[in-house]
């Protein structure tokens, strides 16, 4: 999918503003680049971020070196980079959460306007699923919500799939469900597929998607514009009523403010070359992710956007980290 197609329907009309830098690309890169992963080695944006570090080095015939700075939800590798020389030598390889993060956090330690966003290059709608024993269908469990106790499971309050769900059952479906949250994915999973918890939140590459299509899980609803390719008979949460109800975990490549926008193009043009890879796009969306495809503006776009979309869903449920 295109930025731009995924803009159109996920748009709140914030208008981006895009300094004129002057042009640095034409000896640019001549020494190795770091990409900071905000997140630890094994994860999907761990693995974007040497998929991609692999075929720059190839590509611009210098080093590329994968630093991981885990920690904070992926704000001190936020920090980190936000203080980095800005001159394209140091990326910073993260997720959604830095979008989250600028609102849920009091003091996160940097802002949306100390990056700029080199390429957005995968997303993964959020989806909700149970086993199916309890309630088959959303509308079902909505109006069981109403008369009997009801748990959902994440992995960690603060998560997208946390705040994506508090704020459902909160201000679309007007009723209450318990957070259960876990340390991880995995054990959530074990939760939901053991019937220890009602249901489950998670991104839909969270692992979901075989136990789903093998009948061990229902799919209830995806938070995308439109159906899952993967799951083609999920409806999405606007299908049952809740128009315009989209969440998107994303992956991305950015950067220090104030990098010359000629070096911006340079990557997002290697960058885009790279992720329409048959090796990549066979990598990735198996596991559920969509590539994404789009110019620095577009990418830029998304970024404000989803921090407004954020904030939103974040105010509404009363919630903040120190």
């Amino acid at each position: 999918m295109t930025l731009a197609a995924l803009l159109r329907a996920l748009t709140v009309g914030i208008g981006i503003i895009i300094g004129i830098q002057p042009a640095a690309a034409q000896s640019y890169p001549s020494r190795a680049i770091t990409i900071v992963v905000s997140f630890a080695a094994g994860g999907f944006v761990d693995t974007i971020a040497r998929l991609v570090g692999q075929k720059l080095s190839q590509r611009f015939g210098q080093p590329v070196v994968i630093e991981n700075r885990p920690g904070a939800a992926g704000n001190i590798a936020h920090r980190f980079v936000a203080k980095a020389a800005p001159d394209g030598y140091t990326l910073l390889a993260t997720s959604t959460a830095i979008a989250i993060n600028e609102t849920l956090y009091k003091t996160p330690g940097y802002h949306g306007t100390d990056f700029v966003t080199v390429a957005i290059v995968a997303s993964t709608p959020e989806i909700l699923a149970n086993n199916g024993k309890r309630a088959a269908t959303l509308t079902e469990v909505v109006e069981r919500s109403k008369t009997q106790p009801t748990n959902f499971g994440t992995a960690g309050t603060g998560s997208a799939s946390y705040i994506v769900t508090e704020y459902f059952f909160k201000e679309k479906a007007k009723t209450q469900a318990t957070h259960v949250p876990y340390q991880g994915g995995a054990p959530m999973l074990n939760a939901i597929l053991a019937g220890h918890i009602d249901l489950a939140a998670t991104a839909l590459a969270g692992g979901f998607v075989p136990h789903i299509t093998s009948g061990a899980l229902r799919g209830l609803a995806v938070a995308g514009e439109k159906r899952f390719p993967l799951l083609p008979d999920v409806p999405t949460y606007a299908e049952l009523g809740y128009p315009g109800f989209t969440a998107l975990s994303w992956a991305g490549i950015l950067a220090p403010a104030n990098v010359p926008a000629d070096i911006v193009e340079k990557l997002n043009t290697a960058i885009e070359d790279i992720m329409k890879d048959p090796e990549i796009v066979a990598r990735i969306t198996p596991v559920g992710y969509e590539p994404l495809y789009g110019t620095p503006a577009e990418a830029a776009m998304l970024y404000r956007n989803d921090i407004a979309k954020w904030r939103e869903m974040i105010d509404a449920i009363g919630l903040r980290i120190e």
